[in-house]
């Protein structure tokens, strides 16, 4: 009885080790996607609040010769 209970705790053993390693490579994943999205998203949105207000000064100031 005892031998069972044993191989019952190493067989648990074991797939927990397989849960741990592919929750781990998932966790890399995600992470990977979450610095893709910044990358992809952010830093464009970052940079569109410094060229809209250097375009809309460029724009605005060639009305100003028209007044």
């Amino acid at each position: 009885m005892e031998q069972d209970t044993k191989d019952t705790l190493d067989a648990m053993q074991t797939k927990l080790d397989a849960i741990y390693i592919s929750t781990e490579k998932t966790r890399k994943y995600f992470q990977v996607v979450l610095w893709v999205t910044l990358a992809m998203v952010v830093l464009p949105a970052l940079g569109l609040l410094i060229a809209i207000p250097v375009f809309m000064r460029s724009y605005t100031s060639s009305f100003e010769g028209l007044l």
